[in-house]
């Protein structure tokens, strides 16, 4: 059974940071693109960045370059997210997801989401005073 399973996500002030957390299972690790979304109300879902396990390049949104760092422990099937200096438009609940590279590149995967293949179930992020 394929497994996303997100953590870490919770209330942070402005200014303050967060670590989230995919633990993945179910599939070969190294033969996916792995991407973190984000989907605020009434919002529709946007790519915040994404990762190759394989030869660790990665793939940021502009909004979030500089702020955020994600990286892969590929011994422990994981991918984190470090964000810092959160900001209240950071809000949003955070999905991690998996493509295939037979179907997509990482560098697609944050534009498309019709190339991702998993999905995790999603981890609130609010960031408020």
């Amino acid at each position: 059974e394929v497994q996303l399973v997100e953590s870490g996500g919770g209330l942070v002030q402005p200014g303050g940071s967060l670590r989230l957390s995919c633990a993945a299972s179910g599939f070969t690790f190294g033969d996916y693109a792995i991407g973190w979304f984000r989907q605020a109300p009434g919002k529709e879902r946007e790519g915040v960045s994404a990762i190759s396990p394989p030869d660790g390049s990665t793939y940021y949104a502009a909004s979030v370059r500089g702020r955020f760092t994600i990286s892969s422990d590929n011994a422990k099937n994981t991918v984190y997210l470090q964000m810092n200096s959160l900001k209240p438009e950071d809000t949003a609940v955070y999905y991690c997801a998996a493509g295939s590279f037979e179907r997509i590149t990482t560098a697609q995967i944050m534009r498309n989401l019709n190339g991702v293949d998993y999905w995790g179930q999603g981890t609130q992020v609010t960031v408020s005073s």
